[in-house]
């Protein structure tokens, strides 16, 4: 019976990881790609090799005060789809030019994540010139899929060749 019981517990933990990966998917290739201004740093982690901390533009807004650790803000898009701080959600209809993206907050503060860019050890001087971090939202969820340069160019790593 124990080992049913932790079958069971098993199954429904690796169902709920493979739903998350789906829905990621999902607004991969089904979300709008928008991109939001950097202010980056360039640290360097012993255990995670290469990686650019990340800073937004967005996040310079002060809001509220507020008990709530999760939210929603509306981004205005300009006609590259750069995307900046209009207000904090609200139920109001989103406008053609409007984006609803979630965040963190602290006590007056937006967060946006992630806060880091992990890449391939050795291409620190590639990545140097990104001024802007490249996201997919769907629904008000984002994902970061790359950064990209002042024009708008996704940064891509040289493809390597295996023997």
């Amino acid at each position: 019976m124990k080992a049913f019981i932790n079958l069971g517990l098993t199954s429904i933990i690796i169902a709920a990881f493979i739903f998350s990966i789906f829905e990621k998917e999902q607004v991969i290739s089904d979300g709008d790609t928008l991109y939001l201004a950097l202010a980056p740093l360039d640290p360097r982690s012993i255990m995670q090799g290469d990686f650019m901390r990340l800073r937004y533009e967005v996040e310079q807004v002060k809001i509220e005060k507020s008990n709530e650790k999760t939210g929603y803000v509306i981004l205005q898009l300009d006609e590259r789809n750069v995307g900046t701080f209009a207000h904090i959600a609200d139920n109001a209809a989103l406008k053609n030019n409007e984006v609803k993206f979630k965040i963190t907050r602290n006590s007056t503060r937006v967060k946006i994540l992630p806060n880091s860019f992990l890449f391939q050890q050795g291409l620190r001087d590639l990545y140097q010139p990104a001024k802007y971090g490249i996201f997919k939202v769907k629904g008000g969820e984002h994902l970061l899929v790359g950064l990209a340069d002042g024009d708008l160019n996704e940064i891509k790593p040289p493809e390597t060749k295996t023997k």
